[in-house]
Order: C-alpha cells, then sequence, then structure tokens
C-alpha cells in the first residue's frame, strides 16, 4: 500500500508539473481580420474571401471585407473551417488512464441522471489543447456506467471554468439494456441472456414510469403554486425529458437492440439522440423512418462480429446518411479526440464523400445538439469557433496554423509541442558521469 500511495503521488505531482508547463503563450483577444483564404462554409460553399472575427463572433464573411482589425492574418493559398464538433468524447472527465482518481466519467451507481458531467470537466485538462489543436473546437463530454449513468454537456475546448467552456447544449445518457452476448468470454446460456434482457427492460420502464408519476405531480404542485416537499434529484434531471423540452442520448449498437430502443422510444414518445449505432448499417431504413439523428463511432474501429466485412465501420456514416438519417460523427476518446478529423476521412472515403463526412464534424452536429444557429458552419453572426488550415483537414499533411475559440486566437502549443521544441534543441546540460 505504501509503496502504491508513493507511485500516486509522484504521480499527481508530475502531472501537475505538466499542467503548469503546458502553456507559455496566453490566448488574444480582440478583432481579426483573416484575408484572402479559400472559405469553406460548409452550408454555402467555398470561396476566395476574407473573414472578420470580432467580439466573439463572425462580425463579417465575405468578398473583399474592409475593416478595422487588431490583427490582419494574409491567409492566401489557405483554408479557413468552422471548428469541427465531436459527438461524444470524455474530453475534460478523465487524464491518467492508470489512475483511477484522476476517471470522472464512470460514477458508482445505476440511475444516477443528476451526475453533471459539466461539473466534472477540468478546464486545465492537458488532454485540452494538444486536441483542439488539431481543430477540434467543441465536444460533447459525457458519464457513463449504469443504466442513467449522469448527463452529458458539450463544451467548447477553451476557457478557466466548466461554465465559461459550457456550450448550451446538455443531455441525460441511457444505456438501453443489450441483448445477446457480450463477448466471445460471454459464457451465459440463451435462457440467462432473455432473463437479464428482460430484467433490465422491465428495470427501465419502471424507472420511466415513476418518471412520468413524478412530472405529473410536479405539474400539480406548480398549477397549485406550491412548493413540493421531496427532494429527489434523479427525477429531477429526467423531468425535462419526460416533458419534450430535451433530448435524451441513448447508446444503442446492436441490430435488435436498435429496433427496441426505436419502438421505446416511439411508446414513451421522447425526444432521442442514438449514440454508439455500430449495427445501424444493418436496419439504415427503419432508423432513418423513426426520425432520431445518430451519433456514430468511432469509425476507426474493429467490426462487431467476424463475419462482417473488414471496412464495414467505415462504411456505417454513409450507409445511415444515404438512407437518410442525420449524422455526426464522434471519437469516443479522452486523448485522442484529435483523431475526428482521420474518422471522419474514412467515412467519406468508404462512402459518404467529403462534403457529407465534412457536415458530420460541423453542422450536423450542431443541428443534432441544436446549437445550429451559433455553431457549425461560417456564417455572419455565428460564434468564431474556425481554424485556417493548409489544405484539407482530412489529409494527415495538413498543417493547422491558427484557430480561434469563441472569438480568441489560442495558441497552437500543447504538451505535445512544447516536449517537440525542448527536445529538438535540448541542452544535454552537465555530464553526471564527472
Amino acid at each position: 500500500m505504501k509503496i502504491t500511495r508513493y507511485i500516486t503521488m509522484l504521480t499527481f505531482c508530475f502531472t501537475a508539473f505538466l499542467l503548469n508547463g503546458q502553456m507559455s503563450q496566453k490566448s488574444k483577444n480582440g478583432s481579426f481580420l483573416i484575408k484572402n483564404a479559400t472559405l469553406v462554409t460548409v452550408t454555402n460553399g467555398s470561396y476566395v474571401g476574407d473573414l472578420l472575427v470580432k467580439d466573439g463572433i463572425i462580425a463579417e464573411i465575405g468578398k473583399d471585407v474592409s475593416a478595422q482589425a487588431d490583427q490582419t492574418i494574409d491567409a492566401t493559398g489557405k483554408f479557413v473551417y468552422p471548428g469541427m464538433i465531436d459527438g461524444a468524447t470524455h474530453i475534460g472527465l478523465g487524464e491518467i488512464g492508470a489512475v483511477s482518481l484522476t476517471q470522472d466519467y464512470n460514477e458508482l451507481g445505476d440511475f444516477i441522471p443528476h451526475m453533471q458531467a459539466l461539473t466534472a470537466v477540468n478546464p486545465n485538462s492537458v488532454n485540452i489543447p494538444v486536441n483542439r489543436v488539431a481543430g477540434v473546437t467543441t465536444a460533447l463530454t459525457y458519464p457513463s456506467g449504469g443504466l442513467f449513468p449522469g448527463t452529458a454537456a458539450l463544451i467548447h475546448l477553451h476557457g478557466y471554468t466548466p461554465e465559461q467552456m459550457y456550450a448550451d447544449f446538455r443531455a441525460p445518457i441511457m444505456n438501453f439494456p443489450s441483448s445477446g452476448k457480450r463477448g466471445r468470454w460471454d459464457r451465459r446460456s440463451e435462457d440467462e441472456i432473455k432473463k437479464q434482457e428482460e430484467k433490465a427492460l422491465k428495470k427501465l420502464n419502471d424507472i420511466w414510469s415513476k418518471a412520468k408519476q413524478y412530472a405529473r405531480i410536479d405539474s400539480l404542485a406548480l398549477a397549485g403554486n406550491k412548493k413540493r416537499n421531496d427532494y429527489n434529484p434523479q427525477m429531477d434531471a429526467l423531468l425535462p425529458v419526460v416533458r419534450g423540452a430535451q433530448s435524451m442520448i441513448i447508446n444503442v449498437n446492436k441490430k435488435a437492440d436498435i429496433l427496441s430502443a426505436i419502438k421505446w422510444v416511439e411508446e414513451k414518445e421522447i425526444k432521442a439522440i442514438f449514440m454508439g449505432v455500430a449495427e445501424g448499417w444493418r436496419v439504415a431504413d427503419e432508423i432513418a423512418k423513426s426520425g432520431i439523428p445518430v451519433i456514430v463511432g468511432p469509425v476507426l474501429d474493429n467490426p462487431r462480429r467476424n463475419s462482417d466485412p473488414y471496412e464495414i465501420n467505415y462504411a456505417n456514416p454513409g450507409i445511415l446518411q444515404k438512407a437518410g438519417v442525420l449524422v455526426c460523427i464522434r471519437t469516443n476518446e479522452t486523448e485522442n479526440v484529435r483523431n475526428l478529423p482521420y474518422n471522419a476521412g474514412f467515412a467519406a472515403t468508404y462512402g459518404m464523400g467529403i462534403e457529407e463526412a465534412l457536415k458530420a464534424i460541423t453542422i450536423n452536429a450542431a443541428k443534432i445538439f441544436g446549437v445550429d444557429q451559433k455553431l457549425g458552419s461560417l456564417e455572419k453572426g455565428k460564434i468564431a469557433n474556425l481554424f485556417i488550415s493548409t489544405g484539407d483537414p482530412f489529409e494527415t499533411k495538413t498543417d493547422i496554423t491558427d484557430l480561434f475559440i469563441s472569438g480568441w486566437k489560442v495558441p497552437m502549443e500543447s504538451r505535445h509541442t512544447l516536449l517537440y521544441d525542448e527536445f529538438l534543441e535540448r541542452d544535454p546540460g552537465l555530464d553526471s558521469r564527472k
């Protein structure tokens, strides 16, 4: 135990050193005029023009924009894209995989929808600058675990506090009861699997019946201008979903489970978003008919069944999109959210196409999270989340040269860039052998 505590203490000390030393430059606020760039607007085509960032928003966009600015950036030969949005991650909620105390996305309990991911976000996480320099400016960060593990929050990857980072969307997460075997190691009989599935669905339906009853009691109290005497944070967290004022994100992957989840959502009249949807390609038409949007991924993953085609995860987003489903893409990562453009790139190559794949990590994500009036494209009046690149962000040879989040010009610096610079020009110091 002493050794374990000593190792943990050293780990935390090392982490603290990295956190304090990870940034040597400050973000800059002000007005910025980007000139002569190819503006990839996502919603209004692409053209060579100018873009003015002022007061945190895109103040002007078009050809021959003339305006006074604190800084003018000549982007001749470069491209401007809207910041990428990752559909689901654990960023800000996890730090060191080997130290459980730094993992805040999996709390104890099976029914804890009141556990807010936003309150656990660490704005000083080393992972944030590492990932945003790849052009990812916004991400949904969510808890995992039991049936109702908590409430996810959409955050911008810049800010001193979780409240500053909040991007105006949150939703409870539900892990839909899974049928069938969980893997090769699963030795349960078919009868045991069926009984456990029925038990899980009964528990889910019991919770939902109580949630609807709780909503009726709350409505009666409000109508009578009375204050309830009870305190039930779990049910309070589900009230907006029961009343149709808030979406619920349902994590579901298997074909049979997706069909069951569609039926359950329709019966309960819930405003739902499906997440994961690994076997969505098997039931794409049924999902499209339901009108439920999906958060798909990770794309860079192995097939779920040995009999599946090797490329099916790459093709899944495109199959769903072509069936008429509103699709956004997730990495489901903590440290490697920066791989979002490459997940989208594989989806583009395997049937989705570049234009639709770009939408899947920009405007589609914004639509699914109900923030498309603020994010997801280059349009006048939208929040200035954008980046300047040397080319297509789906290609590994492309460099991101400038990054803006909420109008702040964020330094292209992270733990990785600092280590690279340090060891590129390293000073060996004193020879310890003398």
